[in-house]
């Protein structure tokens, strides 16, 4: 145990657009990962589970769409975020988290038994996916529809509701778990609900571009690189993995060691498959002991 000082990593952005159908959400993260990839869409990927709202905007330039079929599970979505980390893209925009929270809806509401206890069910698949997007190795664009809220407010004796803002589709509270919310009305203007970045809580209201994109990649590059893990470190975790797909997820996890520490990968990767190709011999009745 041991004290240090405070210092801030370089971090991959995870933030959050939310707006009522028709507010630009879609456009308006597409613009941001722009700014943030420096224009470079290759590196740009879209979950999209909007109808295929994702290749209405194909001329801003040739980004990659990945189209999400229902039901829209919270691990069809973690294998989405994988398949997209695995690809190398930058900026995942996920578009939108609202069908994840539709769909988990849906699941209790069939669950037989007390409906209180059958949330236990229901948070660690949730909590799973927000784990993905908040570990996720890029940078996060995620969207969510929103609705009017409304309140019971008691007026000369009788209840009637009240509007309070927008709510967004999807588990109270979710939007503490970013780094930055954007709320955008229906004429495309946005402001910051949450801001940990400090570069837009308390401004006027804006409408979202590219160079948007780039303020946010300047702060993310703007703290210290993170050096708490060593190569020794990772040679470690390459000696102890126990298959091709666990060496290639160190791999990938680590690119500022793959060129120090290929001749371990190759090696490891080699005895993994020798590995593999005894114990299919095994099953197969083919290999003989003598």
């Amino acid at each position: 145990m041991q004290l240090r000082k405070s210092e801030r990593k370089k971090a991959k952005i995870k933030m959050a657009l939310q707006g009522s159908a028709g507010s630009g959400k879609t456009y308006s993260s597409l613009l941001l990962a722009q700014g943030i990839t420096n224009k470079d869409f290759s590196k740009i990927a879209i979950i999209d589970t909007e109808n295929g709202s994702a290749d209405l905007y194909a001329h801003l330039g040739d980004y990659n769409v990945l189209t999400l079929q229902p039901p829209y599970t919270p691990e069809k979505y973690i294998e989405a975020i994988e398949l997209c980390e695995k690809e190398g893209m930058e900026v995942i925009v996920i578009d939108s988290i609202s069908h994840a929270w539709d769909e988990l809806l849906d699941f209790h509401s069939k669950l037989a038994g007390n409906s209180f206890a059958n949330w236990s069910k229901v948070t660690p698949r949730q909590k799973a996916f927000t784990d993905k997007i908040l570990q996720c190795k890029a940078h996060v664009i995620a969207t969510m529809r929103t609705k009017q809220d409304y309140v019971l407010n008691q007026k000369d004796g009788k209840y009637v509701p009240e509007k309070v803002g927008l709510k967004a589709v999807q588990r109270d509270g979710l939007d503490y778990e970013f780094t930055l919310v954007f709320d955008i009305d229906i004429k495309h203007f946005a402001v910051s609900s949450k801001d940990r970045t400090g570069l837009f809580m308390g401004r006027p209201e804006f409408i979202i571009n590219s160079s948007t994109g780039r303020r946010i990649l300047e702060w993310c590059n703007s703290g210290v690189n993170d050096d708490s893990i060593s190569e020794k470190d990772v040679l470690s975790k390459i000696s102890i993995c126990q298959s091709i797909n666990e060496l290639s997820k160190i791999y990938q996890e680590f690119p500022q060691f793959q060129q120090n520490l290929n001749s371990s990968f190759i090696n490891k990767k080699n005895e993994l498959t020798l590995l593999i190709n005894q114990q299919n011999l095994q099953q197969n009745g083919t290999f003989k002991h003598y």
